[in-house]
């Protein structure tokens, strides 16, 4: 192996681990969406274990904003597939916002310490 080899790799090793990283927020945000509104008492602690994730990686907003929009897209694609309405999803815009309101609080007490 030479040396533009050993360089590579560490890229390939980031690229695959972000990627896991993506599919594991995913998969957290889709818990939380789905258990938003049902009062599941596991809620809070969920939205505070991604925006952990979130902050810790120190990921971008837009990346959450576009997680979500794409979960709100796949969900409405389902909704019209089953032939109901899709105009509920609009109430997860709340989600979305108070996720993105405890990761700003997050940042501004970082900031103050």
């Amino acid at each position: 192996m030479d040396d533009h080899d050993n360089k590579k790799a560490p890229f390939q090793q980031m690229d695959l681990e972000r990627q896991n990283l993506l599919q594991q927020l995913k998969a957290d945000y889709r818990q939380i969406i789905i258990n938003y509104f049902a009062g599941d008492k596991t809620s809070k602690e969920k939205i505070d274990k991604f925006i952990d994730k979130v902050f810790d990686y120190n990921l971008p907003v837009p990346l959450i904003i576009e997680i979500h929009m794409d979960l709100i897209d796949e969900l409405s694609k389902q909704l019209k597939v089953e032939g109901r309405s899709d105009d509920i999803l609009l109430d997860y815009r709340l989600t979305l916002i108070d996720i993105l309101a405890h990761l700003c609080e997050m940042y501004r007490c970082s900031l103050t310490r």
